[in-house]
């Protein structure tokens, strides 16, 4: 190997002195995007990246493989409304899943189809809501990777536009009052009425009357409150009461508001009278208003693993709950549906769970919270978007996958106990067989951590090039799912290995918080004692061994290889966080200043300079192989993270693994096309293969 011939890239000047401690930023430059210097350097590194990728054999192999197993497609779980369906689906041939609904006669019809609005794939629908009824329905579409949703309405029935377009819609919960009239929902305030660089933030909660312009909508929360604010609103089935939740930023706990109104069967330009049901407290609840009256409390509070209480809507104070299904001392409880029909001669309750990131469904009796048995699987895996009828049923519909599973969606029926197919993927795809186990495994301070590693069939003969994926952050937790990626690696001959480190939610809420803030380098433990346990078990070497991350999963490998650079022969780094230090001025980032802390707080800024990424590159250091994806269009995680920590990177290596950046046009941090999916994963498993020695032929 020689050393590439790395675009230069000057040294500045440029720093902070923050609370006192003196923070260096040599690439502040490359901040800015648009400027000539910072164009010029980005165009370099897409010609050193193609040279570097030019001569690998097997990746036209490796792109048809991944197309075909993704060519399997996928389906979700339908909502409901009377006899209504509402579901997305892709086939093989779509570039974007399309949503669907089911015609009173049983027929299918196409209700949104990103591609057929248009034809450049770059357009992406963020959400949908059907009105209660299922005549209208309420669906964000964003371009370019953006995530900035604009909101329109149709009519269901015809498909034509009811409504729309209503901008400044980014992550708008929809809740219809009953008739389809008006509907509440979240919107950004105007530009002018904020500060100019706070445009992203400041989200309202508005009622709107259909067909009327947003500029009338009635403002009904959220003027005065915290700038990082994100909302939740819903209206119980009959149109009575609305529930208005609030939480800063991505913050693990929330506010929580409940209003009377009346009969719910017109909007009122009025603001409603919200009743507090939990404010300042350090947990997250949710509410929901049944068909029986009672009110269901989906909570964390005084249950870090989850709990179901219950309680009136007269009086929905903490002092009121009275406990249904408690908190289980292993499982992580998830979701739940209610299970009321007329059919039924007492209530069912369905309660989701995650068992060390493993799915299940329990039943129990709805009147008093006892378990009386579980809902079979097709195996160990994750169930998702579990739902009933809302306007009461003995039906309920959730989906399942595992890593060798394509999506497929179950029927529940509560009469029989049975558990019956309701829809599979609509591909047909040969999945390779590989082996799946759960290992356990010490962190640094003798925490148990848990990781599943993903082999062929064939027991491995020596160390394997391995990839070891995480995230640890924001309590998402890593379960088993359908990936045409890591199907394509193992069946080269690779083991692939998900770790669920602290930080994300597979054991309840203390999970989240031991891998957050001050505990943020628990996190990067956890990653270390996985990868020394796979070496020492044989799965691979250090330099057969990659690790890959995005977003929060992106600070994660770069901090793995800043503290442990021998440890790894290749890192895959996409859309990452990287300089802490500055991470709240950029994109979405001052929303996740409870999740890692805040530079404006002398001891937080303490925690953050411990690990960036970008404050710990050192000269002279033989750094991995890395690969930085970043993508033009996010607007979540700004691009410049991944271009300062590259230059940094490229000018202190002393090693002769290349540092590449790898960047996508029109594409955001979320959706993307299925073509663009197919050529990134090739691209990130071609270059993890490389510098592990996978042979793709």
């Amino acid at each position: 190997m020689t050393r590439p011939d790395y675009p230069e890239a000057r040294r500045s000047d440029d720093g902070d002195l923050i609370h006192g401690t003196s923070v260096p930023d040599p690439y502040r430059w490359l901040e800015d995007e648009s400027a000539p210097e910072t164009v010029a350097w980005a165009k370099a590194q897409d010609a050193l990246l193609a040279a570097q990728a030019s001569d690998q054999p097997g990746r036209e192999r490796l792109r048809a493989r991944v197309a075909e197993l993704l060519g399997a497609g996928t389906v979700g779980t339908p909502v409901w409304r009377g006899d209504r369906a509402f579901f997305m689906r892709r086939t093989a041939e779509q570039e974007h899943a399309v949503l669907l609904t089911t015609d009173l006669d049983g027929r299918e019809r196409v209700l949104v189809d990103p591609v057929a609005l248009d034809a450049s794939g770059t357009t992406t629908l963020d959400a949908w809501q059907p009105s209660k009824e299922g005549a209208l329905l309420a669906y964000q579409l964003s371009s370019g990777g953006t995530e900035e949703s604009v909101l329109h309405v149709l009519d269901v029935a015809t498909g034509a536009p009811v409504d729309g377009p209503i901008d400044r819609a980014r992550y708008s919960p929809i809740a219809w009052l009953p008739g389809g009239e008006w509907f509440y929902y979240v919107r950004r305030a105007a530009p002018e009425t904020v500060p100019a660089d706070e445009g992203q933030y400041h989200r309202r909660i508005w009622l709107h009357r259909v067909g009327t312009s947003p500029d009338e909508d009635a403002l009904v929360f959220g003027e005065g409150l915290d700038k990082t604010n994100y909302y939740g609103v819903t209206v119980s089935m009959d149109g009575r009461w609305l529930t208005v939740g609030a939480s800063a930023g991505t913050a693990p706990r929330n506010d929580l508001w409940l209003a009377d109104l009346g009969d719910g069967a017109a909007g009122t330009l009025e603001a409603p009278d919200l009743r507090v049901v939990q404010e300042g407290v350090d947990a997250s609840t949710s509410l929901h208003v049944a068909r029986d009256g009672r009110v269901y409390v989906f909570t964390d509070r005084d249950a870090p693993r989850g709990r179901i209480a219950v309680t009136t809507p007269e009086d929905p104070s903490y002092e009121s709950w009275t406990e249904l299904v408690p908190e289980d001392a292993e499982a992580v409880l998830e979701g739940y549906a209610i299970l009321d029909g007329d059919q039924l001669r007492s209530g069912v309750l369905l309660c989701t769970w995650t068992r060390h990131a493993m799915g299940e469904i329990s039943t129990h009796d709805l009147g008093s919270g006892r378990r009386t048995g579980a809902v079979p699987l097709p195996g160990l895996g994750s169930v998702t978007g579990l739902s009933e009828r809302p306007e009461g049923g003995h039906e309920a519909w959730f989906g399942y996958t595992d890593h060798v599973t394509p999506s497929s969606v179950y029927h529940y029926d509560a009469t029989s106990g049975e558990t019956s197919l309701w829809a599979t993927a609509p591909g047909t795809v040969q999945v390779p067989e590989v082996h799946a186990r759960q290992v356990e495994y010490a962190s640094a301070d003798g925490t148990t951590v848990r990781m599943v590693v993903i082999a062929p069939a064939k027991e491995p003969d020596g160390p394997r090039p391995t990839v070891l994926y995480g995230y640890g952050g924001f309590g998402v937790p890593l379960t088993p799912g359908y990936s045409a990626g890591l199907l394509a690696w193992v069946e080269a001959g690779g083991v692939y290995v998900i770790a669920n480190l602290r930080g994300g939610s597979e054991e309840g809420e203390d999970w989240h918080r031991h891998g957050m803030r001050e505990n943020k380098q628990n996190v990067f433990d956890d990653l270390h004692c996985a990868a020394e346990r796979l070496v020492a078990d044989g799965w691979t070497s250090s330099d057969r061994l990659a690790i890959s991350g995005g977003s929060n999963g992106g600070l994660l490998v770069g901090a793995a290889m800043t503290q442990r650079p021998e440890l790894y022969a290749a890192v895959v780094c996409s859309a990452p966080l990287l300089d802490m230090a500055r991470y709240e001025q950029f994109g979405l980032g001052a929303t996740w200043s409870d999740e890692y802390g805040s530079a404006a707080d002398p001891e937080e800024l303490s925690w953050l300079l411990s690990y960036s990424p970008y404050h710990h590159v050192r000269e002279g250091v033989g750094y991995p192989a890395t690969l930085f994806t970043v993508f033009d269009g996010d607007t979540r995680v700004d691009p410049m993270h991944a271009r300062k920590m590259c230059a940094a990177l490229q000018h202190a290596t002393s090693g002769d693994r290349p540092i590449l950046l790898r960047r996508e046009r029109d594409v955001g941090h979320g959706a993307r096309a299925l073509s663009r999916s197919v050529a990134l994963t090739v691209d990130t498993l071609a270059f993890a293969a490389r510098w592990t020695g996978l042979d793709l032929l």
